[in-house]
């Protein structure tokens, strides 16, 4: 434990104390409850100074014993639909996982990119955007980087040896598959878990929905957008490697996809139920008006997919299922009890009025608008740079929502570019696990990654000021 952890572990639940033995009232009695809880939550959480998920459960214990509310109210929250949404996201990705079917995806999309250093830049970022799309953006990453790792040794093992050109290469090659994991994730409400913190709140406090599709109408565009501007930055600009040949990468791509061999049974079973799965996300809404009685939900699709792919065999007369009940070991329980725990602290801070509070100050401001957004989204997105982007979003969230309501401008138009800036982190290598992954490669430096992040920080700012300002409006 690092000393900033050592510190924050007493911190946390020493103003915890100072803030509930006060003996005047900051807010209200509630108010100053569920402040206390928060700032408690907030300091283990930016310290680290246990693990983010188990911060998470404090709510559980907490809120019961001050009063705020009672043990079931709080429980529900850890039990929302949203959560099961994410998790049979998470089993999918799992399945594909488990039978390599991400990898076959990623080699292939590789394979059709060409072999100019460019296209094979481009050919990693499009992969690994792709994947972040369904699977976390850490799996995708650890996919992405033996393959990068495999090109970039060709160019190291050539005649004229590991030149600058080659540098910029690996530099392009592994700055773009973190930069790809990360905006990658924007595009579903799956893809990442700020989207999903967002979707449960929206559904949990002010009765609102977003569709799976509705979201990819709007995220994959941005997602898009970002991955292009990021492929400029570092081939065109920051990392040039013009003038660059080498005629082999195919064949270590070609070699890799051969190692795969044939697509097997339980391959082709997970890509039908994936498609499906997906079919029926985007689709739902047509389904419902030709069965209306069917209602269906993204919670309801998710868990169809997810049952199937334990309870369909594979192989009937052997009695052969793609997942059991064992491989969810390695499924993130954290992050969903991540989720639970930003939930409660939405609701208790709703119910206590600090959200209200929060509206009433920014009704009774002078600041404009657009530059409100413009902080919220700047603060956010350097925040997210120096601690864990779902905690953030769970701890900012219903605050931005009374922000909103205090300028009077309808919630989804502050909260969805201010949660997205929560996936735009390129700056430092511990900002997201995808940097970190590249990183711990060798071939990136922090002033290399930070010089790149910070132009794409600033980028991402401001298309997002644009997207709030002229994009949303338009979709809500």
């Amino acid at each position: 434990m690092n000393r900033a952890s050592q510190i924050g572990l007493l911190a946390g639940p020493i103003v915890f104390l100072l803030l509930t033995s006060f003996s005047g009232h900051l807010i209200s009695d509630m108010g100053d409850k569920v402040l206390a809880v928060a700032a408690w939550m907030i300091i283990w959480w930016i310290t680290e100074a246990v693990s983010i998920s188990v911060t998470a459960l404090l709510p559980l214990l907490v809120f019961p014993l001050l009063g705020v509310m009672d043990l079931a109210d709080v429980g529900a929250n850890y039990g929302s639909p949203i959560i099961f949404l994410f998790f049979g996201g998470f089993v999918l990705a799992l399945a594909l996982e488990k039978v390599n079917l991400h990898k076959r995806i990623a080699l292939s999309i590789i394979h059709r990119t060409g072999t100019s250093p460019d296209r094979v830049i481009l050919g990693f970022m499009i992969a690994t955007a792709a994947l972040s799309m369904w699977i976390s953006n850490t799996a995708s990453t650890v996919v992405m980087l033996p393959i990068a790792m495999s090109v970039i040794g060709l160019l190291i093992r050539d005649q004229d040896g590991f030149t600058p050109k080659d540098r910029n290469f690996a530099l392009s090659v592994m700055l773009g598959i973190a930069f790809s994991a990360n905006a990658g994730g924007i595009a579903t409400v799956i893809g990442t878990p700020p989207n999903s913190v967002l979707i449960g709140l929206l559904e949990n406090e002010y009765n609102t929905e977003i569709s799976f599709l509705k979201w990819m109408t709007l995220g994959l565009p941005v997602s898009i957008i970002l991955i292009s501007i990021s492929y400029w930055v570092l081939v065109k600009w920051m990392f040039p490697c013009k003038g660059l040949a080498f005629g082999t990468s195919k064949d270590v791509i070609r070699i890799e996809l051969e190692k795969l061999g044939p697509a097997s049974g339980r391959e082709k079973m997970v890509l039908v139920i994936f498609g499906i799965t997906v079919f029926l996300w985007i689709f739902r809404t047509v389904i419902n008006g030709i069965f209306p009685g069917l209602d269906l939900t993204d919670t309801a699709i998710s868990m169809f997919g997810a049952l199937a792919l334990f309870c369909v065999p594979y192989n009937f007369k052997k009695g052969s299922f793609i997942l059991k009940w064992k491989d969810t070991s390695r499924l993130a329980w954290g992050i969903l009890i991540l989720f639970g725990g930003g939930l409660a602290l939405a609701r208790a801070m709703s119910a206590s009025g600090l959200v209200d509070l929060v509206s009433a100050a920014i009704a009774g401001s002078e600041m404009s608008v657009l530059f409100t957004a413009f902080l919220l989204i700047a603060l956010m997105l350097f925040m997210t740079e120096l601690m864990s982007n779902v905690a953030l979003v769970a701890v900012l969230a219903p605050v931005v929502a009374g922000i909103a309501i205090g300028l009077d401008i309808p919630i989804l138009h502050l909260l969805i570019p201010v949660t997205i800036a929560s996936s735009c982190a390129f700056m430092l290598p511990m900002a997201t696990p995808p940097n970190a992954i590249v990183f711990a490669s060798g071939y990136i430096r922090v002033h290399q990654m930070a010089r790149a992040g910070i132009i794409l920080n600033c980028i991402s700012v401001v298309l997002l000021v644009l997207l709030f300002q002229f994009g949303i409006p338009y979709f809500f």
